[in-house]
């Protein structure tokens, strides 16, 4: 019986064209860009510089790729408006992806939880609430090399309003970010 010819097994392959880019799998990545955005109760506008990182985790159907991607960003966004300083020095995002692959060009949109932190200063007091809200946007990202993509995105975030103590109403924060970045796809 150990002479008995079993026959050969072919290796297990995934159907796809050839030079197919494929957008599955684990990414790591940077990004920087900028924010403007507005305090609810006051006529503070913050506006600055934001930069992090990223990962997530694609799933491809043919041309369909959905996901899921977190960053964390430190941001530069703050306004003064008469005595009070309105700043958001941090910010960070949970959110689903998907999309359509054009080969190594993917445009998507993206919905998900926003979180963040807005400090108010007034006469040398500070004032701080960490909330959590939601996000939503739109990004392209084009795969430069089989393992590098860069892309552009656009996302609204809305953190909720909280009681602050100094300003005696309830105040929140909603931006717009717009970022560049690079991802290493594993």
């Amino acid at each position: 019986a150990a002479d008995l010819n079993y026959g050969q097994r072919a290796p297990y392959t995934v159907n796809q064209p050839l030079n197919a880019y494929s957008w599955a799998g684990p990414y790591l990545g940077a990004n920087l860009g900028y924010e403007w955005g507005s305090v609810s109760n006051n006529p503070a506008k913050p506006s600055g510089f934001v930069g992090g990182v990223q990962a997530g985790y694609n799933f491809q159907n043919g041309p369909w790729v959905f996901g899921v991607e977190g960053d964390i960003q430190a941001a530069g966004a703050d306004d003064t408006f008469a005595p009070w300083k309105f700043s958001n020095p941090w910010f960070g995002t949970l959110r689903g992806r998907a999309g359509y692959a054009f080969s190594n060009v993917l445009v998507y949109g993206t919905a998900g939880l926003a979180f963040g932190e807005l400090r108010a200063q007034t006469f040398g007091w500070t004032e701080s609430h960490t909330t959590a809200g939601w996000t939503a946007g739109v990004g392209a990202e084009v795969g430069l090399a089989p393992n590098w993509s860069a892309k552009l995105e656009y996302l609204y975030i809305d953190l909720s309003s909280s009681q602050f103590a100094i300003t005696g109403v309830s105040n929140g924060y909603s931006a717009s970010v717009v970022r560049a970045g690079v991802n290493y796809h594993f």
